[in-house]
C-alpha cells in the first residue's frame, strides 16, 4: 500500500494554527496489478500561534468506524472539524 499526499491547508482558529493535510491510500487490486484509490484520510497537526512546534504528534482522522473519506474535500472538512473540537475542547479554558 502506498501513500500519497493530496493537498495541505493551513487554518487560523482562536489563536491556534491549524493545519490539515489529505492524503490517500493507494493499492493494488489483487490479480489485478491495477492501483486503486481506497479512500482519504485527514492528517491534523495543531500548533500554538507564533511556534514551530507542534502541540502533539500528528492525528490521523477517518470518517465514523474507521473507514476513510471517500473524496479530498470530505478529508479536508473532517480535519478541520476535528481539530476545531479539539482546541475547543482542549485549550478553551486556557482563554477564560
Amino acid at each position: 500500500m502506498k501513500v500519497e499526499q493530496v493537498m495541505a491547508r493551513t487554518y487560523e482558529y482562536h489563536g491556534y494554527t491549524l493545519v490539515v493535510a489529505v492524503e490517500s491510500d493507494i493499492s493494488s487490486q489483487p490479480g489485478g496489478g491495477t492501483v486503486a484509490c481506497v479512500g482519504y484520510v485527514a492528517i491534523v497537526r495543531i500548533f500554538q500561534a507564533d511556534n514551530a512546534v507542534a502541540m502533539f504528534s500528528p492525528l490521523r482522522f477517518g470518517e465514523a468506524g474507521g473507514l476513510p473519506f471517500v473524496t479530498e474535500a470530505d478529508a479536508l472538512m473532517g480535519g478541520y472539524s476535528a481539530a476545531c473540537r479539539i482546541v475547543d475542547d482542549l485549550f478553551s479554558h486556557e482563554s477564560r
